[in-house]
């Protein structure tokens, strides 16, 4: 068994890199672009604040769920023709939710949207894996890719502020059409199809059910657990049967003849390190976000465009530092690469324990926004390419797929348990006679002094976990590797 890889020349691989960049670019962005429309979004469309929180749980609920299974489509019935697939949902998603004029519409749309994004993500990344075999291109283009992961989410906030103060809301979605449409033209060009060879392609039905609903009811649970309530029977009712669907998923998979994800890619400690790191990178660095907009929207009343430029400093750091740690990287350092870019993430968000009521930008946010954007450029790559390291290329699709469920998962509980502490907080506050800012700074405090422990719990994993010789192995690949058979389609 083997998987095709592409034959064109560098340049073409660079050029169907940047395609599938762009397109890695957009679904990231979409996480966070949302985040500070949603106050003008409620206010157009009358929602509660019940159905407003759907805009966000929705696209997180379906890219989490299927991120596996989209994966696993890509590596059995061929990368490129599943890309395609994704980005026409994802494309046509992005305009029904720009179309939208109820929540009824917008809801079901963004959990479309994240369906897409569930598609794309893993297959783009095993493309960029099967398109660059050798150790030096490989590990330039995932420097690039992590770099991207970490500005991705940044960035989002930005262009939400600035789409949603100069154009309106539904700017925010109509911006996926045409770079979607371009990326749909550009694809089939350009970008190689590549999939797994075998004399017959085997499913695993049981599998992709178990773990999809597991994921998808562990990922609602969590994100509707603030308003709820963690104690109530209904999401301790949820958290048992995703609990029971991931278990039976686990058992599935050792009994079946072509598992849906081979329990054996565990072998590799530093696989399963960087996929526990991408977990608490996701729950420390999208809950930082999501926490601190609301800081800066509720407590220091910045507007839409004002708290997206604030997030210019944690954006433009983490490009500014991509290339270094990259550089750092490849000379055999990433193991202390990726602990120190933790290291910074969790000790960012503590430095933002102090804000105060009238804080300001400068005095308050700008040290913990530059420390936190310096820590994401070196956690990112180093993650990025330890998920990946001594992976077939035939199981690219699965290792992709799994470090962004890791990645969305750690999210989306994040999110979910800071909101809780932050709510929680301030309500306390507030029935003992606090100030309503006084209150809301309280509970973000809090929600801060979590989010940056579950950062710093990202260097003893990275120690514990990740071994130095396998990282480096996947660093410093051989630059020829040894040839395979293979079946291309270009």
């Amino acid at each position: 068994m083997s998987a095709g890889t592409d034959t064109t020349k560098p340049v073409h691989r660079w050029r169907a890199f940047a395609v599938l960049a762009v397109s890695f670019f957009m679904t990231v962005a979409d996480l966070a672009i949302v985040n500070v429309a949603l106050p003008t979004i409620g206010r157009k469309l009358h929602m509660s604040e019940s159905s407003l929180q759907w805009v966000v749980t929705g696209y997180a609920l379906t890219f989490g769920g299927f991120l596996l299974l989209g994966g696993r489509a890509a590596d059995l019935l061929g990368r490129r023709r599943i890309l395609l697939v994704g980005l026409a949902v994802f494309t046509l998603a992005s305009l029904g939710c720009a179309l939208a004029t109820t929540d009824s519409v917008l809801i079901p749309m963004r959990c479309l949207e994240g369906l897409g994004a569930a598609i794309v993500l893993p297959a783009a990344l095993s493309i960029v894996m099967n398109m660059f075999p050798d150790g030096a291109e490989r590990n330039k283009a995932l420097g690039v890719w992590g770099a991207i992961g970490a500005s991705g989410a940044t960035v989002g906030v930005i262009a939400g502020g600035l789409l949603t103060r100069y154009v309106g809301w539904q700017s925010i979605f109509f911006l996926n059409v045409p770079i979607g449409a371009a990326a749909l033209a550009l694809a089939p060009r350009i970008v190689p199809e590549s999939r797994l060879a075998t004399q017959r392609r085997r499913y695993d039905p049981f599998g992709a059910v178990s773990v999809t609903g597991g994921l998808s009811l562990l990922v609602y649970a969590v994100s509707t657990a603030p308003q709820a309530g963690w104690a109530t029977a209904r999401t301790v009712t949820l958290l048992a049967v995703s609990v029971a669907l991931l278990a039976a998923f686990l058992v599935i998979e050792t009994r079946v003849e072509a598992p849906l994800m081979p329990l054996r890619i565990f072998r590799s400690r530093t696989l399963a390190g960087a996929n526990a790191v991408s977990l608490l990178l996701g729950g420390s660095f999208f809950a930082f976000i999501f926490i601190g907009t609301l800081y800066m929207q509720q407590v220091l009343g910045y507007s839409a465009l004002t708290a997206g430029l604030a997030w210019l400093a944690a954006s433009l750091t983490s490009v500014a530092f991509a290339g270094l740690s990259q550089a750092l990287v490849t000379r055999g350092s990433a193991k202390l690469v990726m602990a120190a870019g933790m290291a910074m993430i969790g000790g960012g968000i503590l430095w933002a324990t102090q804000v105060p009521v009238h804080g300001r930008f400068w005095s308050s946010l700008a040290g913990p926004f530059i420390v936190v954007g310096l820590g994401t450029a070196f956690a990112f790559i180093p993650v990025s390419i330890a998920a990946l390291a001594g992976i077939a290329r035939h199981e690219a699709g699965l290792a992709s797929g799994l470090l962004n469920t890791s990645q969305q998962l750690g999210g989306a509980i994040g999110v979910g348990v800071a909101s809780t502490i932050a709510a929680t907080r301030a309500g306390t506050l507030l029935h003992h006679g606090a100030a309503a800012g006084a209150a809301l700074t309280g509970g973000f405090q809090w929600a801060f002094w979590v989010c940056g422990a579950i950062g710093l719990a990202g260097v003893p994993v990275t120690f514990l976990l990740v071994r130095r010789h396998e990282l480096a192995s996947a660093v410093a690949a051989s630059a020829s590797p040894k040839p395979e058979p293979v079946r291309a389609e270009v």
